[in-house]
């Protein structure tokens, strides 16, 4: 959009908040908000620190990938190597860390995509993606508590996973598209070495 359009119709304004449950990851709020109308009404969020996400391409042109067992939904699924931000944390610093914690993996170069809102109906999580390239192999160091296989697919395979079900995570579906668009030069990336620094999210 080149112009930013008209919001003030559609804003709802805090008259006051609660806490329904503090835990150690997550933070559930209520808040009383007014309406456009006037009228208010009750909204239930959880309060998330943020994550970072890495669609890391191998020489080769795949991609790593991991298969994690889900608590929630029961099930194991395939991802994008993913973590949470620490607090005061730099989201590269943090795809960086999580890339080698969780596959071993390194790279040289590194590109941030762009920000993703989760859920954004009940969450205030956002996701930052990262692209990273010149991949090398290393130890993996998992946390305590972490178990997960690390996999690499051709972006046809992947894409295929998705078509097919197989790959039902958001993130990982989202990023898909990132990838696509990439690889056609559709989107194009602002690719810097690991050891310019580049501001975070930039």
């Amino acid at each position: 959009m080149t112009n930013k359009p008209v919001e003030s119709h559609l804003l709802e304004a805090k008259v006051s908040s609660e806490e329904l449950c503090k835990g150690g990851f997550l933070h559930i709020l209520r808040d009383t908000v007014r309406l456009p109308s006037g009228k208010l009404t009750t909204r239930e969020y959880v309060v998330h620190p943020g994550a970072v996400v890495v669609v890391a391409i191998l020489d080769d042109g795949r991609v790593v990938l991991e298969r994690q067992y889900r608590y929630p939904i029961g099930r194991v699924m395939i991802e994008f190597p993913a973590g949470k931000l620490e607090v005061g944390e730099d989201p590269l610093l943090c795809g960086q860390r999580e890339l080698l914690e969780e596959t071993g993996y390194s790279a040289t170069h590194w590109a941030y995509a762009g920000p993703m809102h989760l859920a954004i109906a009940y969450s205030t999580e956002v996701i930052h993606v990262y692209f990273a390239r010149g991949l090398s192999l290393g130890e993996r160091s998992l946390d305590e508590g972490e178990f997960l296989d690390v996999i690499t697919a051709t972006p046809a395979e992947l894409l295929q996973w998705c078509g097919e079900g197989l790959v039902t995570d958001a993130k990982t579906l989202t990023c898909t598209l990132w990838l696509q668009n990439v690889l056609s030069n559709a989107w194009s990336l602002n690719w810097k070495s690991s050891t310019d620094q580049p501001l975070a999210g930039g």
